[in-house]
């Protein structure tokens, strides 16, 4: 099967290639970021700062950054955002002095890469089903999450070599030269056409457009099962090495491989993936608890782990649970929004998720910090077992809802 079948299309497959080479940028960058301020602070709590700093856009100003995208022309919205996004990350913590790159100083460049990002996700999303057929787009979603977890995989372990060898500060620079190859990948695209608005509209009536459509059930329960599972595994995540260094009293560089083991998982079920063509709605919301029960039972089995390899073949598995969640739900959600709507609708579901998710970090940081790690991870589980009873139930009233909306 030659590369253009595997990658879907000629465009799809240069969107696919920058976001390969951004996401092992971000999986460096991640590590690097919490490193710095876990090793500068020693408090779990003002660690899980970064995490909610990198949520807060998404919740403030979401639906407006949604009535943006869906306005604004994606292919050089998308150049310019990652243009932006190299210069905070990468170029000023390189300019910056030793002395004077603080940990407030990094919350700030954190705070507004994030806002950044907050349009630079949804753009990319709206785009895709202007460069690939409808019957792709989880495959092509799929395919996208598969650059973010082989960031994961590779990133993290450069970026614990990295801190090892050099600083986190130093590291931080990488990000900056594969912003700009994500950007310079944006410039051969093709993207078909798209209806000519027929009416001039306020930014508020757009707004609230999008809001009554996202009203609808069908919609509101992909939000409140994503809004479960972000709440457990964005804590999850933000914490993951405070819970590495002192529940399994790891390095830099062993935190590094752990948490690329948890890519692993996260890129092979992004692979199988690719393969969902034609699955009803039932189908895939199944799929949905079944894998959020996987991830809540191998947390559990984390907290018991005696070493650091029984803890890697979980974060394996873990990786394999959360990794089918995210391109079925935003398959669902293009499936079912018209094309101008589409920004909206995903910026408006992206709220939800990391309001849910600044909660999760806030809740469980508390909790880590005054009961410990173990405790921490088990309630962690807990919430995606939670999550997995939530879709199960459901299922048949998500799928009558979306034969109504279809309707």
């Amino acid at each position: 099967m030659g590369s253009r079948h595997i990658l879907l299309t000629r465009s799809f497959a240069f969107v696919w290639s920058g976001q390969l080479v951004a996401q092992i940028g971000d999986g460096v960058t991640k590590l690097a970021l919490l490193w710095f301020v876990y090793a500068i602070t020693g408090s779990p709590l003002k660690t899980t700062i970064i995490g909610m700093l990198q949520t807060i856009p998404p919740i403030v100003f979401g639906p407006l950054i949604g009535v943006l995208v869906d306005r604004l022309p994606k292919k050089p919205t998308l150049i310019t955002i990652d243009l932006l996004r190299a210069v905070l990350i990468g170029v000023i913590p390189c300019w910056a002095s030793a002395d004077s790159f603080t940990v407030e100083r990094l919350y700030l460049l954190v705070f507004l890469h994030a806002i950044a990002t907050a349009v630079a996700g949804p753009a990319l999303l709206a785009t895709i089903p202007r460069i690939v057929g409808r019957d792709q787009y989880t495959a092509a979603n799929a395919l996208v999450q598969g650059t973010t977890s082989l960031g994961v995989i590779v990133g993290p372990a450069l970026s614990g070599i990295g801190i090892a060898t050099l600083s986190s500060q130093q590291v931080l620079c990488v990000n900056a030269v594969t912003y700009v190859f994500s950007a310079a990948c944006f410039l051969p695209i093709t993207l078909s056409p798209r209806p000519a608005p027929t009416e001039h509209r306020s930014p508020m009536s757009d707004l609230m457009e999008g809001f009554r459509f996202v009203l609808q059930p069908m919609i509101l329960l992909v939000i409140a099962t994503a809004a479960l599972h972000s709440f457990g595994t964005a804590a999850f995540s933000t914490l993951f090495p405070v819970f590495g260094r002192k529940m399994l009293d790891l390095g830099p560089v062993e935190v590094g491989y752990l948490w690329s083991a948890f890519g692993i998982g996260l890129f092979l079920t992004s692979m199988a993936l690719i393969r969902v063509v034609g699955w009803s709605l039932e189908q895939r919301i199944k799929a949905i608890a079944a894998s959020a029960a996987m991830t809540g039972s191998a947390l559990l089995a984390l907290a018991t782990s005696p070493t650091g390899l029984i803890a890697a073949i979980w974060m394996i598995v873990i990786g394999l649970g959360v990794g089918v969640f995210t391109p079925i739900a935003w398959g669902v959600l293009q499936e079912l929004s018209p094309e101008a709507l589409v920004g909206r609708v995903l910026t408006i579901y992206g709220t939800g998720a990391m309001t849910a998710a600044i909660a999760g970090m806030t809740a469980f940081g508390w909790a880590t910090q005054d009961w410990g790690e173990r405790p921490s991870v088990v309630g962690i589980g807990l919430v995606l077992l939670v999550t997995a009873v939530f879709a199960a139930r459901f299922g048949g009233w998500i799928r009558t809802s979306a034969s109504a909306l279809r309707t």
